[in-house]
């Protein structure tokens, strides 16, 4: 059982230090929240940093407070680390495991995730490493993120006929603004092979707070210049079905981005990430809230595609 709000890790380590996080963390436990998603190439994007901040970070807070059984922590394998280490073959699965383990303090991971493609290996080499993993007990289940629906279904095909576990998750971009690639291409994987959906970028990298509004107020954070690409008529065109609906409800757009996500019967939670305390308990304070059909409806043809 996991929570609806999962916490990004990809802020640990980057836009906010150990400490910071810590207290955030905390906060997310002490609300009943158990649910982190990271990966092994957090944050290796940052000046100095080599991948695996996150985790560390993660591992840190759980030996510290020594709640680990109470956790449900979610990592990815497959991003480039550097010095050749990427992919899905078996070899680097393998050793990719250990490191995150090591990282993490912990002799195993609840939900381990193929982070992207790799198209030079066969899922069946893929597949394969994978269920050696949960055999000698290191991980408990294996997701899918960023692959196509083909192939999430050639390796759950592949895992079936061989009795072995297939993919039982599936973490796709997917929010109010970007909903077109998920809803088509995944949809109809998603109810034929029962996938628990749990989004990434859930505030479109922080377009849904409704504090980008125009080119000028992108210098508003170190993330704002990834949100031009949704200051178009349709990004326009959402916000202000948002402000409407916020201003109804008295409550934040970012309250009302996660709502709405919520409120959609394939998503199983939505990972959100928080600098702040204030935005981690409006996050949380967005799981119950109750959005009108009407509300839904508007907020849905605002975002029409």
């Amino acid at each position: 059982m996991i929570s609806p709000i999962t916490f990004g890790g990809n802020v640990f380590g980057w836009t906010i230090d150990e400490e910071k996080s810590f207290q955030l963390l905390d906060a997310f436990f002490a609300a009943n929240f158990n649910f982190i998603d990271t990966a092994d190439g957090y944050s290796r994007w940052v000046p100095g940093n080599h991948g695996g901040e996150s985790e560390t970070i993660i591992g840190n807070w759980m030996k510290k407070r020594g709640n680990r059984k109470d956790i449900v922590i979610a990592t990815k394998v497959g991003a480039d680390m550097g010095n050749g280490k990427k992919g899905l073959k078996a070899n680097y699965i393998k050793a990719a495991v250990e490191d995150s383990l090591k990282r993490l303090q912990t002799d195993y991971i609840d939900l381990y995730q193929s982070h992207h493609d790799d198209l030079d290996t066969p899922v069946s080499e893929t597949m394969t490493a994978f269920n050696e993993l949960i055999k000698e007990g290191k991980v408990r289940y294996i997701g899918a993120s960023n692959l196509s629906a083909e192939r999430i279904k050639e390796s759950n095909d592949f895992a079936r006929k061989n009795n072995l576990q297939s993919y039982i998750s599936l973490q796709p971009l997917y929010n109010l603004y970007s909903r077109e690639k998920f809803e088509n291409e995944c949809l109809k994987l998603v109810a034929d092979e029962g996938l628990a959906v749990i989004p990434y970028y859930s505030l479109a990298s922080g377009f849904l707070t409704g504090k980008y509004r125009s080119e000028k107020d992108l210098d508003k954070s170190q993330r704002g210049h990834g949100i031009k690409k949704y200051l178009d008529k349709r990004g326009m065109s959402v916000l202000g079905a948002m402000d409407k609906v916020a201003a109804e409800q008295k409550v934040e757009l970012s309250q009302i981005a996660i709502a709405w996500m919520l409120h959609k019967p394939f998503i199983t939670s939505a990972i959100a990430s928080a600098t702040k305390e204030k935005q981690l308990d409006e996050l949380i304070h967005a799981t119950s809230i109750s959005l009108s059909k009407e509300q839904m409806n508007e907020l849905d043809e605002a975002s029409s595609y």
